[in-house]
C-alpha cells in the first residue's frame, strides 16, 4: 500500500500512532519492562515434569499464588508494624489491600477448577510429594494471623535459610496481638494474659478481650478509628474463610478424597482448616450486640 501524496510505503496505522504519542523504540541501552520485571527469570520458571499439557496451568496457578503471597506478607508485616507504632491509617490501607489480595486467590481457584480428575491424574505421579502444604510463605502468614502450630515447622527443616524466615514468624506477636495491645494503650481493659504471652502458643479466645471490643463497637464514634480496625480484620478473616472454601471444593472437585501429595487426609484436612477462627471475639460479640 502507497500513501497517495507519497511514493514511500505509508506506515501502518499503529506505527503512526506509536510515532505520534513519542514512545521510545529502542532499548538497546535502556532499561525496558521486561528487564525492570525481570521476566525472563519469570517466564523460564515454568519446566512441567511430565508430558501432558495441563501441567502448565498447574505451575503457573501455584506461582502465581506463591507471589501473591509474597505482595500479602509484605502488607501484614507493614500492618503489624504500623499498628505497633498507633499508625493506623496506614495500616488500614495494608490490611484492605490483604483483603483484595484474598479476593485474587479465591478467584484463582476458578482457573484450577477447570483442570479435570483425568487431567490432574495424569500430572500427579510428577509431583512426588510436593503439596502447597509445605508453602514456607503460607506458614508465615497463618502464623502472622494467629494460627500458632510448632509442628508445621518441620517441613522447612531441611531449608535452614527458610525455618529462620517462618520460626521468626511463629516467635512474634501476630497482628491481633497487636491489634489487643492497642485496645490496652487506649485504656480498654484488656487482660494482662493476652499482652504479654508465649507468642507461639495458639490465640485462646477471652471474655474480657470480648468485652473491651464490645466497647468499641457499643459506641464507635467515640473510638473509630479501633472500630475501623475491628471491621479491616473482620474483612481479612471473611476473606481468608472463602479461600479455604474455595481451596476444598477445587481440591475435592479435582482428586476426590484421595490423600494430598504431601501426606495429609486431603478434603478431611481441608474440613478441619474450615473451623479456625482467627480472631474470635470480634465474631463473637456480634451476638452481644
Amino acid at each position: 500500500m502507497t500513501c497517495p501524496y507519497h511514493s514511500e510505503p505509508a506506515a501502518p496505522r499503529g506505527e503512526a500512532i506509536v510515532a505520534t504519542e513519542g514512545a521510545q523504540l529502542d532499548f538497546a541501552g535502556d532499561m525496558s519492562y521486561g528487564d525492570y520485571l525481570q521476566l525472563d527469570a519469570v517466564l523460564n520458571a515454568q519446566k512441567p515434569l511430565s508430558p501432558d499439557h495441563n501441567e502448565m496451568l498447574f505451575i503457573v496457578q501455584h506461582q502465581t499464588s506463591e507471589l501473591w503471597m509474597k505482595l500479602m506478607l509484605h502488607e501484614l508485616r507493614a500492618a503489624v508494624g504500623a499498628i505497633a507504632r498507633d499508625e493506623l491509617p496506614p495500616a488500614f490501607k495494608m490490611l484492605a489491600r490483604v483483603s483484595k489480595i484474598m479476593e485474587q486467590l479465591v478467584h484463582a481457584w476458578d482457573v484450577l477448577a477447570t483442570m479435570t480428575p483425568p487431567e490432574y491424574s495424569a500430572i500427579r505421579p510428577y509431583l512426588g510429594h510436593s503439596s502447597g502444604f509445605q508453602s514456607w510463605q503460607y506458614r508465615c502468614i497463618e502464623f502472622s494471623l494467629g494460627n500458632k502450630n510448632a509442628a508445621m515447622l518441620k517441613p522447612h527443616a531441611h531449608r535452614p535459610d527458610l525455618l529462620a524466615i517462618v520460626e521468626t514468624a511463629w516467635r512474634a506477636p501476630g497482628l491481633y496481638d497487636e491489634a489487643l495491645r492497642l485496645l490496652a494503650r487506649r485504656g480498654l481493659p484488656v487482660p494482662a494474659s493476652h499482652l504479654e504471652r508465649d507468642w507461639t502458643l495458639p490465640y485462646s479466645p477471652s471474655d474480657a478481650v470480648e468485652q473491651a471490643w464490645l466497647t468499641v463497637y457499643r459506641d464507635p464514634s467515640a473510638h473509630w478509628d479501633l472500630y475501623q480496625l475491628g471491621e479491616e480484620l473482620t474483612d481479612l478473616e471473611d476473606a481468608f474463610r472463602l479461600w479455604r472454601f474455595r481451596h476444598l471444593t477445587t481440591v475435592e472437585r479435582v482428586i476426590g478424597f484421595k490423600r494430598g501429595t504431601g501426606g495429609t487426609g486431603g478434603i478431611s484436612y481441608l474440613r478441619q482448616m474450615l473451623d479456625t477462627v482467627l480472631f474470635p471475639e470480634i465474631w463473637r460479640l456480634r451476638t452481644e450486640l
